[in-house]
């Protein structure tokens, strides 16, 4: 009866009404971006393009295929997403499955909570991080992408709340079996929090595949920069000396499509890979709530 009174359905109504804005503010620049991609370039900087292409054409694609930087920005990028991903939810575990005992359990767990929290609040600032990575030998390396990322503080205390609600009695039950710590952990808790663990990547991976700054601070050459990191030299500094026009190229492009092109390329792993992780992501927005 609750369901069929007046103010749940004026609520019903408003509340469908903004998720239906919010996701036409996510989904119609992104339609826009795609139709600049493949629009001619006189419509192009002309700035007449809407939803729809105008004078279609896939030049703009071709171009971006053809460009070694970008493909191998776009390499790095994977390599990055997928390395770092693992390392944050491998090191996120263990930290989380730590930190989700009980004081009597693990002594000194208290402090070490306090120091992680500590350090997602304060850090040492730019410089002395620099300084870190230089000593460190890891400039202009691939492992500076993932390193120094490798502990989200974030993710792991999200990560503890949800080990924190699995019934105690599966441990224990463990414990009699003979089970080790790092047994309980690997078949009993991280089996049972795979929906927590697909949001966290999700978020990880995420988070790894749009960072661009490390890459420009920390890597000198452009071949080795991640896609984010190339797509903000050329389109946001707008440095173009990785692309090479020719004269016909110059009279079919236009700097707005090609830049479309490459935004949109860039974008697509991330569409394609939340569809499958969508019924993870879903039952993962609880992490921390009360459990049934």
């Amino acid at each position: 009866m609750y369901h069929k009174t007046t103010p749940y359905r004026i609520f019903s109504v408003i509340n469908t009404t903004l998720l239906l804005i919010l996701a036409l503010m996510c989904i119609v620049p992104l339609v826009h971006v795609l139709a600049v991609s493949f629009s001619a370039k006189a419509a192009a900087d002309a700035n007449i393009v809407g939803l729809w292409p105008v004078h279609f054409t896939v030049e703009a694609y071709k171009k971006t295929i053809d460009n070694p930087i970008f493909l191998g920005s776009l390499w790095v990028a994977v390599k990055r997403t997928l390395i770092g991903t693992f390392i944050i939810l491998f090191v996120a575990s263990l930290a989380a499955y730590a930190l989700s005992k009980e004081n009597n359990q693990f002594k000194g767990r208290s402090v070490y909570a306090w120091l992680f929290v500590f350090t997602m609040i304060f850090n040492g600032g730019l410089i002395p991080f620099y300084i870190v990575i230089q000593k460190l030998h890891l400039m202009d390396s691939f492992w500076v992408l993932v390193l120094p990322g490798a502990v989200n503080v974030w993710l792991t205390i999200l990560l503890m709340n949800f080990f924190r609600g699995i019934p105690k009695e599966l441990e224990e039950a463990a414990n009699i079996d003979g089970a080790s710590q790092f047994g309980i952990l690997f078949r009993i808790y991280l089996p049972l929090s795979l929906p927590a663990l697909a949001t966290l990547g999700l978020f990880a991976m995420v988070w790894h595949w749009n960072s661009w700054f490390d890459g420009l601070l920390y890597i000198s050459h452009k071949e080795d920069y991640p896609l984010a990191t190339y797509l903000q030299t050329v389109i946001i500094s707008r440095d173009f000396s990785s692309l090479s026009f020719s004269k016909a190229e110059f009279d079919l492009l236009s700097q707005k499509t090609l830049n479309s092109a490459q935004i949109f390329i860039g974008a697509m792993p991330i569409l394609i890979i939340y569809p499958f992780l969508q019924k993870f992501f879903v039952k993962g927005l609880v992490i921390g709530s009360v459990k049934e």
